[in-house]
C-alpha cells in the first residue's frame, strides 16, 4: 500500500479503489470539539502536482486552528440552510424539533460530521478547498457540507453535491458567489 506523509496530519494511505485518493487515520478536529474524523486528499497524483501536498497541509493547518467558538459563528448560516430546506419540503411532524429551534447554536445538535476532504478546484482560482462532509437531520439524503477555501474561511454551505463553490455548481462568475466573493487571503 502506497503512502504519503503530511507534516500536519501524518501518513495518508492510497485508497485501493481510487488511486488519486489519500486517506488518513482518524484525527481530532477542534472545530467539532475534538471529534475524530478521517481526512482524505482527493484528486491528488503526487507526480503531477508537486504543490498539492504543501497547499493541502497549509489548509489543514489553518483549519485545525479553528475551534468550537468559530463553529458557533457559523450557526446562523447552518440554521438558514436547514430552514430553507424545511420550507422547500413543507411541514412534516417528524421535523418538529428542527422547526422549534429557539437559539441558532442548537442547530449543531442535528449535525453529525463524517469526514473531511481536500481537493483542488479545477477552474478559475485552482485553490485548495477543505470540505467537511456531515450527515444532518433535515437533509438525510444529501447531507450537509461546509467548504473552507484554504481551510481559512467558509466559502460554501450546501448539500453534498461534489462542488466546492456555488459559482461552479451554478456556472456563475466568482464575484456573484456571495461567500466565495467575501474570501480574503
Amino acid at each position: 500500500m502506497k503512502e504519503i506523509k503530511s507534516t500536519v496530519i501524518g501518513k495518508l494511505y492510497q485508497n485501493e479503489e481510487f488511486a488519486d485518493w489519500w486517506e488518513s487515520e482518524l484525527i481530532q478536529i477542534p472545530f467539532f470539539g475534538n471529534t475524530e474524523l478521517k481526512v482524505t486528499f482527493l484528486d491528488f497524483v503526487p507526480e503531477d502536482d508537486q504543490a498539492y501536498l504543501l497547499e493541502a497541509d497549509n489548509a489543514m493547518k489553518n483549519f485545525l486552528l479553528k475551534n468550537s467558538d468559530e463553529r458557533f459563528e457559523l450557526s446562523a448560516l447552518v440554521r438558514q440552510n436547514c430552514r430553507e430546506f424545511l420550507e422547500a419540503i413543507g411541514y412534516d411532524e417528524v421535523d418538529k424539533p428542527l422547526w422549534e429551534i429557539e437559539h441558532k447554536d442548537e442547530i449543531w445538535t442535528f449535525v453529525y460530521p463524517q469526514e473531511i476532504t481536500l481537493t483542488r478546484r479545477h477552474r478559475r482560482d485552482e485553490d485548495i478547498y477543505l470540505s467537511i462532509m456531515c450527515d444532518c437531520e433535515w437533509e438525510q439524503e444529501h447531507g450537509l457540507q461546509l467548504v473552507f477555501r484554504q481551510g481559512k474561511q467558509l466559502t460554501r454551505i450546501s448539500a453534498q453535491d461534489g462542488w466546492v463553490t456555488e459559482a461552479d455548481a451554478y456556472d456563475k462568475p466568482d464575484e456573484k458567489d456571495e461567500l466565495l466573493h467575501k474570501f480574503s487571503a
